[in-house]
């Protein structure tokens, strides 16, 4: 998991020259969905950088167990959304997640299907789900992210995904660290880490400079505007912090 950068300034959202707004809902009496870091994030100025060269190519994330399909649920006249999903042959287990954020674990005994349930819901927040053929994280034991779900007008849960072509004008900050993403990718060229209220995990998006990145990772301080990207070594500091258009791919 990504720790570095990410004091919020607010985020614009471009397609095509236009203000693109959340897709509405009908949870607007819901809490506003909180950043996962509760510490103090410090300011993180744009202070420009320097490009390494050349650019990433797209991560090839299809070698993993299948996402759950199925996923269905929504809003509930008690306060909480709960959604199902289908099992995945060769899976033991399984993790579903708000906005990045560990929800439920959910273990497999064979049933056809399996329940979740956010007791705490938040007004516009992104559900995803993986399977996992270990209970130990090892690496490539975590299968591939589902698509997001979000509340509908209807207050049922919907798929949901960022329409290609989207723009982002971000910071963009670069780390450098080893180890696994949250989604149990060994840390490396093409991966990074959002603010997954925003960016749900699995989106694809290009950054000038850098190359196409997938989104993986979670960090304390890569809070609403932030992008941190995966650079080796002394690549990361002379990247700086730089305010870019990101492009969805």
């Amino acid at each position: 998991m990504s720790t570095r950068l990410g004091k919020a300034f607010g985020f614009v959202v471009l397609s095509l020259g236009a203000l693109i707004a959340a897709p509405a809902t009908a949870s607007a009496a819901l809490p506003t969905c909180q950043h996962f870091y509760t510490g103090t994030i410090p300011d993180r100025p744009v202070s420009g950088g320097q490009a390494p060269g050349g650019t990433v190519g797209a991560v090839n994330v299809s070698n993993r167990l299948p996402a759950p399909s199925g996923i269905a649920g929504g809003l509930g006249a008690d306060g909480k959304v709960t959604f199902t999903f289908n099992r995945v042959p060769g899976a033991v287990a399984y993790r579903a997640f708000r906005n990045g954020q560990a929800l439920q674990w959910v273990s497999d005994w064979g049933q056809a299907s399996f329940l979740v349930t956010d007791a705490s819901p938040c007004n516009g927040a992104h559900y995803q789900v993986y399977a996992m053929s270990k209970e130990d994280n090892s690496p490539g034991s975590l299968g591939q992210i589902s698509s997001s779900f979000r509340l509908n007008a209807s207050n049922k849960l919907a798929a949901y995904s960022i329409p290609k072509g989207t723009q982002y004008s971000y910071r963009v900050s670069a780390y450098n660290d080893a180890g696994q993403t949250a989604l149990g990718y060994l840390a490396g060229p093409g991966f990074c880490a959002v603010d997954a209220r925003n960016i749900p995990w699995g989106t694809r998006f290009y950054v000038p400079g850098y190359g196409h990145c997938y989104a993986a990772d979670i960090g304390s301080w890569i809070k609403d505007d932030i992008v941190d990207v995966w650079l080796p070594g002394t690549q990361a500091d002379n990247w700086g912090i730089q305010r870019l258009t990101l492009v969805v791919e």
